[in-house]
């Protein structure tokens, strides 16, 4: 919906990105946080947390005025987010909420229900017979996979090959935690206009999970911001677009973001690059975010991430692949796709 909104500002329909972030935050109101979809058997998960990114682009429409209207929302879907972190020890883990053997809090993806996503029941219950494994543990790592969005993905397996070694819930991601660094930022926004003083806080909070993201995430060996699974105590070596999350929203230390940037960049020319824009990860695993599949959203987010550390260049040309290939599979079949494959253009 986030991306949708970018298309709506475009066109000048800011009404409807009104209505749709007055939905959301409906919906947060009543349930605590947005459901992964608005059917009843979904209140177990959220979406990533775009919603104060949607309220940014608002406010960018409406005025700074839009931040103190959705403040209550978004301190309720921060509430969902941290629950528990007041409460755990070094190590231990509880819903969405880690508490790292040194103390430190960061999140991760999870869901609240331990059976078979319904709208996938069949499904789970053979991937957990495949699996072998416990089955209510099987059950509760493909539901915080679907969490992710990225559902499903070599990213989140053990042996970067099979869904049936899926761990989703062991990994600290860059794009999460990016997202929450945003969240904690545009509520100190909304507090500051409000004069209270618990906007400081807030601001200490985004600061230091900037901190925290490259502490853990920036994995120097792969010049990429990757997942920590924090059971190991190890980053992963899989590189995809969660990586780049972290470019679109950190505001602190610019000179270093771009300095990094340029790594990032020479990473993505060799791992991620095709002729039809950016490849979900390097693996083709058969699941639908792996090679050779590219995703709008991803694409986006990419694009974004490498402008604003100054990969300008590298930004316009995975744009000019990506357009390129939407417009040739429009031609020949009158559809837009949910994702395309850029490793082959050929294909429609």
């Amino acid at each position: 919906s986030y991306f949708t909104m970018l298309g709506l500002k475009e066109s000048g329909e800011i009404d409807m990105i009104d209505d749709m972030v007055k939905n959301f935050a409906y919906l947060i109101e009543n349930y605590g946080h947005i459901p992964n979809g608005n059917r009843t058997y979904y209140l177990g998960r959220s979406q990533p947390p775009f919603f104060s990114v949607m309220v940014e682009l608002l406010a960018e429409a409406k005025g700074d005025s839009v931040y103190q209207e959705f403040l209550p929302a978004m301190e309720k879907e921060y509430a969902f987010w941290m629950d528990g972190a007041d409460k755990l020890k070094p190590g231990q883990a509880y819903r969405r909420v880690v508490r790292l053997k040194n103390g430190d809090i960061m999140n991760r993806y999870w869901d609240d229900a331990t059976v078979p996503r319904q709208e996938s029941w069949r499904e789970d219950v053979l991937t957990a017979q495949r699996s072998g494994r416990d089955k209510l543990e099987m059950y509760e790592e493909l539901r915080a996979g679907a969490e992710s969005g990225m559902d499903f993905s070599s990213r989140w397996f053990a042996d970067g090959k099979n869904l049936v070694t899926i761990r989703t819930s062991d990994f600290i991601p860059p794009d999460l935690n990016a997202l929450l660094y945003h969240l904690e930022w545009a509520i100190s926004k909304a507090l500051l206009m409000n004069k209270d003083s618990t906007s400081e806080d807030f601001r200490r909070k985004a600061i230091h999970r900037g901190e925290l993201i490259d502490k853990y995430c920036w994995n120097r060996s792969e010049n990429f911001y990757t997942d920590y699974d924090f059971r190991k105590q190890k980053q992963s070596r899989n590189i995809n677009p969660g990586g780049m999350y972290p470019f679109c929203f950190i505001n602190e230390n610019p000179d270093y973001m771009s300095f990094l940037g340029s790594k990032v960049a020479d990473v993505i020319r060799a791992k991620l690059l095709k002729p039809g824009g950016i490849v979900t990860t390097e693996f083709n695993t058969g699941e639908q975010w792996d090679a050779p599949n590219g995703w709008a959203p991803l694409e986006w987010m990419t694009i974004w991430g490498l402008d604003r550390c100054g990969q300008k260049d590298l930004a316009a040309d995975i744009a000019a692949r990506w357009v390129k290939l939407n417009e040739k599979v429009y031609k020949s079949t009158g559809k837009l796709m949910e994702k395309y494959n850029v490793v082959d253009i050929d294909k429609d």
